[in-house]
């Protein structure tokens, strides 16, 4: 049934060997600039790569800082505190989302809260975000509790699902009629705009990945953009282990964390960044292919990116009329040598989230069980 699927991945991708769903590009100039910084003896996190991948970064993306990280998960971690979060406070998120996202909440000791995704974004939802704080959310001395369980609900976390945009014109105005944080998600979106702003830029605070599987990759990475000078200057201390800034001697004055990303890495991003552009523009015409050809094949829905978006198509997702579909569709090209994989479980199915409270999930429920992600690399030869 998928025979001419698997044919069309490959004649697009010009191999018959193993093809991943996602794996980099590297060129030579990667390689010139991994080299320079090893040459430099510089590769842990003191070197010149990390500052100009923070100013180049922040530049791309219009805003006034980035702080780069060890990875995506590090930076929501330290996001999330400087955010305010606190332990035994209520951070809002979705349930469908990497597992990343809930563990860094957990990392500061508060609890999830996961409500129901939209079917246009496949993100967080502003209707069932905006009923639950309705019925469940109480003001106090411009803070938000949650009534039934006397908890400060202290953040909301909406994730770009494989890129696409949240609508996060709705989520902000929600968030500021509450007095809520918002700590953007976009680990998956780099590249990814509503109107002409990118994504990781309407919060407070946004944060980035830069793992081998993402868009552009340093082999780990990640990083914290903000507009807030104050936030900025935190991020980056609270990073480099709370350590006071002195020639020769260490003095911390609080417990931080060894999360700032090594100047190796830094190099490497340096020169993805620089590849961006084009590797988005390969991206896009991926996507095109794959919505001209499932245009004429009954086989499901190919998801294009959300009205007044510019998504970067992190990750090319069909959704399938029913499970079976969904099921044969991933046994047949696995078996074929062409990885596809189906959406993460819900967080609130997994054993350790699963007594977290939860909205009905219904979108969620109804993606997890039709939603495939299809081979979305660039081209290595392009």
């Amino acid at each position: 049934m998928y025979s001419d699927l698997i044919k069309f991945i490959r004649d697009w991708y010009e191999t018959k060997a193993a093809i991943a769903l996602h794996e980099p590009r590297f060129k030579e100039i990667d390689r010139q600039y991994v080299l320079d910084a090893i040459d430099s003896t510089f590769v842990s996190s003191v070197g010149e790569y990390v500052g100009r991948f923070e100013q180049q970064l922040a530049r791309y993306l219009g805003a006034k800082y980035c702080v780069a990280t060890v990875n995506g998960t590090a930076a929501l971690e330290v996001a999330l505190k400087l955010a305010g979060v606190q332990k035994g406070d209520e951070v809002i998120t979705q349930a469908l989302t990497f597992v990343a996202t809930a563990n860094a909440i957990s990392y500061n000791n508060a609890v999830p809260v996961f409500i129901d995704v939209n079917r246009e974004t496949l993100g967080l939802c502003p209707d069932a975000l905006e009923k639950f704080l309705d019925e469940t959310a109480i003001k106090k001395n411009r803070e938000t509790f949650n009534k039934n369980t006397g908890r400060k609900i202290a953040a909301i976390v909406p994730m770009h699902t494989f890129g696409h945009p949240c609508k996060m014109e709705q989520i902000m105005q929600l968030a500021n009629h509450w007095n809520i944080g918002v700590v953007e998600d976009a680990a998956e979106a780099l590249g990814s705009k509503i109107l002409s702003k990118h994504c990781a830029t309407f919060g407070r605070l946004g944060v980035l990945s830069f793992n081998g599987n993402k868009t552009i990759t340093c082999g780990g990475g990640g990083a914290i953009i903000t507009d807030d000078k104050d936030l900025a200057q935190r991020a980056r201390h609270l990073t480099t282990t709370a350590k006071l800034n002195h020639k020769w001697e260490f003095s911390h004055d609080e417990i931080g964390y060894n999360y700032r990303l090594p100047n190796l890495n830094a190099a490497l991003a340096c020169a993805q960044l620089g590849q961006l552009d084009g590797i988005l523009g390969d991206k896009r015409k991926l996507a095109y292919s794959y919505e001209t050809f499932f245009k004429t094949r009954e086989w499901g829905q190919f998801f294009t990116q959300p009205q007044g978006c510019t998504s970067n198509y992190w990750l090319n997702t069909l959704i399938t009329p029913d499970q079976k579909q969904r099921d044969d569709l991933l046994k047949i090209t696995n078996e074929s040598g062409i990885m596809t994989r189906p959406a993460w479980q819900l967080m609130s199915d997994l054993p350790m989230y699963k007594n977290f409270a939860t909205d009905n999930l219904k979108n969620a429920r109804w993606l997890a069980k039709r939603l495939v992600n299809l081979p979305s690399s660039v081209r290595i030869n392009a």
